[in-house]
């Protein structure tokens, strides 16, 4: 997960190898489903590295093939907590939050993910 502004695709590419190469089948790559930056490069080299790979999408959002929630909890009203609440699954389903961000700039909504993985006592890593 990360930045929107994350564009150092190979940076991510080789993370991924390296988790694919150290857990092989058991590695599982999450992300909240931009459709753009860091979330977007990790859903590609994910599938491309063909590892397993969740979204947490926002509940407004369209349910798609690769949601990890029930189909019936997306496709509600938007509002600007759905995405608090997604960054809250996000963290609490992940071993370890991955966050790609440019150099000096956390977004909100990585800062947001990145506190509640302290709360559920997760590591978590800031690659720049």
């Amino acid at each position: 997960m990360g930045s929107r502004k994350y564009t150092d695709r190979k940076k991510i590419k080789d993370f991924i190898f390296k988790i694919k190469q150290k857990y092989g089948t058991n590695a599982y790559i999450i992300s909240g489903g931009c459709k753009q930056g860091a979330d977007h490069y990790a859903k590609k080299y994910a599938l491309e590295f063909d590892m397993r790979y969740e979204e947490y999408l926002p509940k407004h959002e369209p349910y798609n093939d690769y949601c990890a929630l029930d189909a019936s909890y997306y496709g509600k009203s938007y509002h600007v907590t759905n995405f608090f609440e997604r960054n809250r699954q996000l963290a609490k389903n992940s071993d370890m939050v991955i966050a790609f961000c440019p150099e000096n700039e956390i977004t909100s909504g990585t800062n947001d993910t990145l506190k509640n993985a302290k709360k559920f006592n997760k590591k978590t890593l800031i690659i720049t």
